[in-house]
Formats: structure tokens, C-alpha cells, sequence
């Protein structure tokens, strides 16, 4: 996997938010005093078809000096089904960092049939994300060797070829993004957030938030909390833990998933790696096959690193198995084809070459948002840890963050509890085998948040809301009709 989906590994709906100089705070960060804004103007929506209204909101570029500059969040809207009955509008947020709201609450708009009926449904893209002031680093044919390249530091060569392509990577980002780049930390986005509940006409925040979209919800709740009704965060980041340590957790979480995908695939015959052998070995060989012989695949290649991916993609819900068995069952065979449209799908590479600016946006936003260590001597450090985590993720994660330590702006983001003094009951929803977002972490801000109600839904799986039908109930009934479920309440299906 290549460094920037390292970096984003508990991203996509669902990592964190991270990055580097200097030492981390343990304490919570005291919100920055914003100068005054003025209120913000209704927005003017338009029909984009699909029973869909989209719209912009011009924010300040710089919310220390908001009159200088501004830039434009795109947003959608998908008015309440039920108007005598509507309470105002839920804002969302699929996660990323670096993930579009806009093209999520479009794709997935049916599944909160019964908040629609309530509540607009309302998308955005963040800062830095999408349709709003997009972050770029790198033209198409530059990203597909980018992500291609060997994550696996394991030689002097391949060390200083991935330095070299962080650096390349950063100086692209410069070039092509730096009026934004210092400008798309989380803090910045919530207080977009606010902008925005101002003018849907709001009087409070209503939110559901997925994986990075949790911290975007705590940070709102720490900057805002009078100004919140209900904060849902599903997926939850603790924002009490240090880059390296969150991407660590990760490595474990998506090797106990992709265990439980051996386990399954040895107890079901219709699993076809089975046939060939251990599921476990079959994998491991695999990969060591793609670092020695990148496979072709049509005019493309699958190398070690876009097969990690397809891997890892499919781990983020148990459905997606049956994609993992055939993906990596066709390419022992030699046909790399699925496990490369997997990667693909993760990267958000398009048909024709292009990609989407996610992992551009999420490496800007982390490197805002968390320190990172600045010399390469702490990375090495990290191999048996990683290693010893998962033989298969932690090699290629190990330098994940390595990216952030070459970034041209510094982080004004802080390693520590949020505190939410304030703010009324929040509810925290955490999946036991949750791979990009430990359920140990929904259990730490559990106790950092005081009054939040901690929601538990066993199994495997990335995020709980669209797979368990008791959670999505649980969330639906607070963000409607703010009720808590009882503390301890666990779902099972």
C-alpha cells in the first residue's frame, strides 16, 4: 500500500487526523477565538435533478483574518419528505479525511430514508475536499506511480525511493495547492460547519458523522456546544492518541478482520482460496510474487502495493468478502484484474485515468492536524511493532505518516482529549472489531466526553450505521427525537 493510503488507511468512510514538527500537547487545545463573523447568507439552492438541490456558501479562507479572503463549500440538499413534520436540516459527513459528502448523500440518500423524512439531508464537501477549494498534488499518470510504488521499505533503494516520492509528493502539493494548504485543518472545517448550520437556518447543529468524520464532530462540539442538538458520531477517533500509535491500532484492527476472513473462508466451501491451500499462506505468497514479478494487467501493472490495497478495501465491510476470496483467488491463478479495480475503487481512480482529490485532501488535512515525528530514524524504530501487528499491513504502513514530516506548512492541530463543556448528550457508536476505528476508541472518548452515551455493536466492519439494523434505529431515535439508548446497550444484529 502505498504511503498516502497508509496514511488514510482508517479513512474512507470512515484516518485520522494526524501529522508533523514538533512534540505533542496532552492537554485539550483551547479553542482559537474567531473574530467576528458576519451572518452568513441563505443559500441559494438549485434543482441538479434527482430531488436534489445543490448550492455554495462563501466562508473566509483564513478564520484569524476573515475578511481577507474566501473561498466557496459546495453543498446538496435533499429537502425533507415529510414538510409538516420537518425538524430542520442533519448535516453528514462520510469520513476521510478527504471524502465528499456531496457524492455520499447523493449515493446514499435511500439509507436515511427515515431521517429524510424529518430532516434535509445536507452533504458538503470540506475545505480542501471535492467541489470546495480542492486540494491537488499530482496529475493522473504521476498518482498511478505514486500509489504503485513499493511501500515496503526494505532496502537501501526502496527507502530512498519513498522519500523521494513523499518529497516529490509534497512539492506537487505546493505547487498546485499552496494558497489552501495552510488552511484545511479540522478546526477550520468545523467552523464551515457552523457557517453552514447558520445558513440552512438552524438555530442548532444536528450531525451525523462517520469515522474521520467523528473528530470533525468532536471538534465542533469543542468549539461550538451550546450550538449543538445532536452530534451522532459512528466510527469514532480518539483524539487523545499520537499518529503513529492511531495507524498502529489500525494495522491490528484490519489483521483481526482480515483473520476473520480466513476463518470464514476455511469453514465455507464456497470459498475458493480454500481450494488452493491456507488462505494466510496463499495471501503472503501472493505478495511476495507481486514485489518479485509485478503482474500486467492489460496496458496496467499490479504490483505488491495496489494488491495490499485491494486487500484492505475489502475489509471495511464483511459483504465484500466474497470480492477478497475471488480478487486474490484470480490473481494466484494470474488474472489481477479484480484486485486492481479494488484498488482502484479505493484510490478513486477514474476510467479514464483521472483520480478524485481524496487522498490529496487527506494528506493536507492530516498534516494540519496531528505531529508527526520529523526524522526517518523514528519510522525505522516502528518495523517489529508493525510487523509483529500484521506480517501483511504493518510493513507497508510503517512509513505511513513519513509524508507529514516534509510538509511545507506547520500542523496547528494538538494530540489530547476534547473537551465539551456545555454541550448536551452525544452519542458515540463503536463496532467490536471495527478495522479503521478500534473500538477502544469509542470506549476512551467515552470517558473524555462526559454525558456521552457509548453504543456497541458486535461484530466486523468498518462503521456501524448501514450494518446493523439496531444501531441505525439507535441513531435515528436520537437524532430525531434525542433519545439515548440505555448506557451498555449492545447491538447484535
Amino acid at each position: 500500500m502505498s504511503r498516502r493510503v497508509a496514511v488514510a488507511v482508517a479513512l474512507i468512510l470512515m484516518v485520522v487526523s494526524a501529522c508533523t514538527r514538533g512534540s505533542t500537547s496532552a492537554s485539550s487545545p483551547t479553542p482559537t477565538p474567531t473574530p467576528a463573523l458576519p451572518t452568513p447568507s441563505a443559500i441559494a439552492w438549485i434543482d441538479c435533478g434527482k430531488g436534489f438541490q445543490c448550492g455554495s456558501l462563501t466562508v473566509p479562507l483564513d478564520y484569524a483574518n476573515p475578511t481577507n479572503d474566501t473561498i466557496n463549500i459546495a453543498l446538496v440538499r435533499k429537502p425533507a419528505t415529510i414538510p409538516s413534520q420537518r425538524i430542520g436540516s442533519v448535516l453528514i459527513n462520510p469520513g476521510g479525511p478527504g471524502a465528499s459528502g456531496i457524492d455520499y448523500v447523493k449515493g446514499a440518500a435511500g439509507s436515511f430514508k427515515n431521517l429524510n423524512k424529518r430532516f434535509d439531508l445536507i452533504g458538503f464537501d470540506p475545505r480542501g475536499v471535492g467541489l470546495s477549494a480542492p486540494v491537488r498534488c499530482l496529475t493522473g499518470p504521476q498518482e498511478d506511480a505514486f500509489n504503485a510504488l513499493d511501500p515496503v521499505l526494505d532496502d537501501p533503494q526502496e527507502k530512498q525511493a519513498g522519500i523521494q516520492a513523499d518529497q516529490d509528493f509534497v512539492a506537487g502539493c505546493e505547487q498546485m495547492s499552496a494558497r489552501i494548504l495552510p488552511f484545511v485543518d479540522t478546526q477550520s472545517a468545523a467552523r464551515d460547519m457552523d457557517q453552514i448550520r447558520a445558513a440552512v437556518g438552524d438555530q442548532k447543529l444536528t450531525y451525523l458523522g462517520f469515522s474521520y468524520g467523528t473528530f470533525l464532530g468532536e471538534t465542533y462540539a469543542h468549539l461550538f456546544p451550546t450550538h449543538v442538538r445532536a452530534l451522532s458520531l459512528d466510527g469514532v477517533i480518539d483524539p487523545n492518541v499520537s499518529s503513529n500509535d492511531l495507524l498502529l491500532a489500525q494495522v491490528v484492527s484490519f489483521e483481526k478482520n482480515l483473520q476473520a476472513f480466513f476463518a470464514n473462508c476455511k469453514s465455507h466451501p464456497t470459498c475458493q482460496l480454500a481450494r488452493l491451500g491456507d488462505p494466510n499462506t496463499r495471501v503472503m505468497a501472493l505478495m511476495r510474487t507481486l514485489d518479485a514479478n509485478p503482474m500486467r494487467v492489460g496496458s496496467r501493472t499490479l504490483t505488491r502495493a495496489l494488491a495490499v490495497i485491494g486487500v484492505l478495501v475489502t475489509l471495511y465491510n464483511p459483504s465484500d468478502w466474497p470480492y477478497l476470496d475471488l480478487g486474490v483467488t484470480n490473481a494466484l491463478r494470474g488474472d489481477g484484474r479484480l484486485l486492481l479495480a479494488l484498488s482502484d475503487s479505493y484510490l478513486g481512480r477514474q476510467p479514464n485515468g483521472t483520480f478524485t482529490n481524496e487522498f490529496d485532501a487527506s494528506t493536507a488535512i492530516d498534516c494540519l492536524d496531528r505531529p508527526v515525528p520529523m526524522d526517518v530514524a523514528a519510522y525505522d524504530q516502528l518495523g517489529p511493532a508493525f510487523a509483529n501487528a500484521s506480517p501483511l499491513f504493518g510493513p507497508a504502513t510503517q512509513y505511513g505518516f513519513l509524508t507529514c514530516a516534509y510538509w511545507p506548512v506547520k500542523p496547528t492541530g494538538h494530540v489530547g482529549p476534547l473537551t465539551v463543556e456545555g454541550a448536551p448528550p452525544i452519542l458515540l457508536v463503536g463496532g467490536t472489531n471495527d478495522p479503521a476505528t478500534p473500538y477502544a476508541w469509542a470506549q476512551a472518548v467515552s470517558q473524555q466526553i462526559a454525558g456521552s452515551v457509548l453504543l456497541t455493536r458486535q461484530g466486523n466492519g468498518h462503521v456501524s450505521y448501514d450494518k446493523s439494523s439496531c444501531a441505525q434505529q439507535a441513531e435515528d431515535d436520537y437524532l430525531i427525537n434525542l433519545t439515548l439508548p440505555d448506557p451498555g446497550t449492545i447491538c447484535t444484529s
